[in-house]
């Protein structure tokens, strides 16, 4: 967990206009990293669906939120994250599919999972409709506290000390640093709604088992697809160890420790990461430096 003394006050979230450039990167951006590599790509297949739900969810909660900070904060949030779903559709597009890899069969599966299965709720009774939108921005809110420990990882990680490609890194790390900059905002608008400690373990109690289930599908398929790494399960779990050892992806040990963290009754999204770290990466961004232009 990164924590600077200084942290800014009163930073707008806004989007910000990106442009990545895919010609060049190799699918294993990590060179000599393969299984690593195939990991951290699986974010452009999971991410844009969810990042779309979200902009939805928190669109539908928009019209009840009477506080005109918090309104704003959400558009900006909306904003950013229908920036990132825009960012990973195409390099699902322009890298993954450029590199001979199909991804239409996992595409489906999330497609599915976060337009029927987490849907809206059509019940004539309003009441029974307002009380679903809560849940799911409590779920939202759940998600978010993993978006962010990723934001914090990809601003501390090893990276720099191997060689890898510059574009899947800025990618990794304006997006994880937008996290940061967010990561109290879905906390917020879930409190705002209704402030409900049991709510809040409920929700990451359900997220725990979602990601649990769709990480391991999208590093199976991703390793599968992928026809330079044919390995068993255990060794792409030795795989995962000995790089998460060296800061190239998470450790387990953290995320765990975060997770814990969130079930405490005092919980503050703001104990994680930094945001002046955020600011700074997002200031110096490649991809947000080439679209000014």
């Amino acid at each position: 967990m990164t924590t600077h003394a200084y942290e800014p006050a009163g930073v707008e979230i806004h989007a910000r206009n990106v442009a990545f450039d895919w010609s060049h990167t190799p699918l294993h951006w990590i060179a000599g990293e393969p299984v690593a590599s195939d990991m951290t790509c699986i974010l452009h297949l999971i991410l844009p669906e969810g990042e779309r739900w979200f902009c939805e969810v928190f669109t539908e909660a928009l019209p009840y939120v009477k506080d005109e900070d918090l309104a704003r904060t959400m558009r900006g949030f909306i904003g950013q994250e229908a920036m990132h779903a825009v960012s990973h559709d195409k390099a699902v597009t322009e890298f993954l599919e450029a590199r001979g890899i199909d991804t239409a069969p996992a595409l489906r599966q999330f497609e599915y999972f976060f337009r029927r299965l987490l849907a809206p709720r059509t019940q004539r009774f309003a009441r029974t409709r307002y009380n679903d939108m809560v849940q799911r921005l409590w779920l939202i809110a759940a998600i978010e506290h993993y978006t962010a420990i990723f934001g914090d990882f990809v601003l501390n990680s090893a990276w720099d000390d191997y060689e890898v490609d510059p574009t899947m890194a800025d990618i990794c790390r304006w997006h994880g640093a937008e996290e940061i900059e967010h990561r109290s905002v879905a906390h917020d608008v879930a409190n705002y709604f209704h402030r409900s400690y049991l709510h809040r373990c409920r929700a990451m109690a359900v997220t725990l088992v979602y990601l649990m289930f769709v990480i391991h599908r999208a590093v199976r398929f991703m390793c599968a697809a992928d026809p330079t790494v044919n390995y068993s399960y255990p060794r792409l779990w030795r795989e995962y160890l000995r790089a998460s050892r060296r800061n190239i992806l998470p450790q387990l040990r953290q995320v765990v420790r975060y997770t814990l963290v969130y079930f405490k009754p005092s919980f503050d999204p703001a104990s994680l990461g930094s945001t002046a770290q955020a600011v700074a990466y997002l200031a110096a961004s490649p991809a947000a430096r080439r679209a000014q232009t």
